[in-house]
């Protein structure tokens, strides 16, 4: 299934959610108006209590890790992950989450080894602590039918301050989610994570080939003040968090070019590790659309346009009146991907490479060819701004495979900028991983990423990535 994920207005691609360590859900979603951070997700992705259930009965990994940023800046440090998944019947699920707390471990037994009075308790004290150790979640799936589904989800039980409840429905070529979240979590484009104490969403996303017509709309309610999670309340609120309502469209039209493909030279009676990386080919993609989006409330207010590039983008349809705003754009990204090996044999057998120009503003973009061309016509000298209007971003991904099941990637993002003559392209952001191909089921994996500038690392699965 290929949903549409990426397209907001004035801002990069649009996902449902991104993998988010800092809490025991798992994951974030984006927020509107902005462009995820440099994410490894690609494929379909199942609760992370099936993930963390799935890793314990067939992987022999009892404790799944995690961490959450550096405990000196704030950070949670260090977590061990563990589930118990119960099936009361056919179509109906219970799971048990425990987090366990590294770090907090470590300054109990500092604390323990720097007193010397004997008549301590240790079994006292470490039960006084339990709660500081431990953190609980419980979620109970329900299955109505094949087609649909009701899950909901408690973390830090005994704190009570994160609950989501998800209501999926597969329809003819569709997919319908209703979610409501308190609070739900939110990140933007710098990797910040913000808490908005009540989140509703409705998703409808349709289902459609890798190549084609593909659209997506969502109604979105936020309620209460958003804040910044981990305490922070210095940095800017995005004003899209704010109190309000605002429905979203996207629509867009994707091309695939197989330029060269082998299929030959595969060993006989041999299963390749994943069955999407079996065949060396070069091919490459284009993908045009539009979105749209209308705000009400306290949502719809947007940060002053301040003189550079966002001066470029007047293009684009903004009007805001009585609260009401009212945004368009256009949008388009261009990728060539280029792999050499079959995947089947045990050394260096799969060489992968990804390359992706993004035009998240359509109206930037027009608006700084159109200024560049008359600057040239009138032999001018060209403005940098304009420059820096037209350029993408790139984003480069590279895979080699290491031995047998496993291989070593590296994602990054390299953004433009004409106007610094030292470092016209710098180096934004790059996500290390090791992937383990789980052969049985296909195409499926485990993945263990760290991102060295967000001071984060997860161990999670995915399907059907290509």
């Amino acid at each position: 299934m290929g949903r549409l994920r990426w397209a907001e207005e004035g801002g990069g691609r649009w996902k449902l959610d991104m993998e988010a360590p800092v809490t025991m859900e798992g994951t974030a979603r984006a927020v509107p108006g902005d462009p995820l951070p440099l994410s490894l997700s690609r494929g379909r992705r199942i609760t992370r209590p099936k993930q963390l259930d799935f890793m314990h009965r067939f992987m022999s990994s009892p404790l799944v890790p995690s961490f959450a940023g550096d405990p000196a800046n704030g950070g949670q440090g260090l977590l061990v992950h563990h589930a118990h998944t119960l099936h009361l019947t056919e179509n109906w699920s219970t799971t048990i989450l425990e987090q366990l707390d590294v770090q907090k471990i470590s300054l109990l037994f500092k604390e323990f080894a720097s007193n010397h009075v004997k008549e301590i308790s240790w079994p006292k004290t470490i039960f006084k602590h339990l709660l500081d150790i431990f953190s609980w979640g419980l979620g109970t799936e329900f299955l109505f039918t094949q087609n649909s589904s009701f899950l909901v989800e408690m973390y830090n039980v005994k704190k009570g301050n994160r609950r989501k409840a998800i209501f999926q429905q597969k329809l003819p070529h569709h997919n319908l989610t209703l979610e409501t979240a308190w609070p739900g979590l939110f990140v933007d484009n710098n990797g910040t994570y913000w808490d908005v104490p009540l989140s509703l969403a409705i998703d409808l996303a349709s289902i459609s080939s890798s190549s084609g017509l593909s659209y997506h709309l969502c109604l979105q309610h936020n309620s209460g003040k958003p804040k910044h999670f981990g305490g922070d309340q210095t940095t800017q609120v995005p004003p899209s968090l704010l109190p309000g309502l605002c429905v979203r469209a996207a629509a867009s039209i994707k091309e695939n070019w197989s330029i060269w493909r082998k299929k030959g030279g595969k060993l006989r009676m041999v299963q390749p590790y994943d069955a999407f990386l079996s065949d060396p080919h070069v091919t490459a993609s284009g993908v045009i659309g539009a979105v749209a989006s209308a705000s009400y409330g306290d949502c719809s207010a947007r940060l002053p346009i301040e003189d550079g590039l966002e001066r470029y983008k007047a293009f684009r349809l903004y009007t805001r009146k009585n609260n009401l705003a009212v945004f368009t754009d256009l949008f388009a990204s261009v990728s060539c991907t280029a792999q050499h090996g079959n995947f089947q044999r045990l050394f260096l057998d799969l060489t992968r490479l990804n390359a992706r120009l993004d035009f998240p503003s359509g109206s930037a973009f027009l608006t700084g060819v159109a200024h560049l061309s008359q600057d040239l016509y009138n032999s001018r000298q060209l403005n940098l701004e304009a420059i820096h209007a037209v350029c993408p971003e790139l984003t480069v991904s590279l895979q080699q495979q290491i031995a047998g099941p496993f291989s070593f990637r590296v994602d990054s993002r390299i953004l433009f900028d004409p106007k610094d003559t030292y470092h016209i392209a710098h180096l934004d952001e790059s996500i290390f991983a090791i992937d383990w191909a789980l052969k049985v089921l296909g195409s499926a994996k485990a993945t263990a990423w760290c991102s060295p500038k967000r001071r984060e690392a997860m161990v999670e699965l995915r399907f059907f990535e290509s």
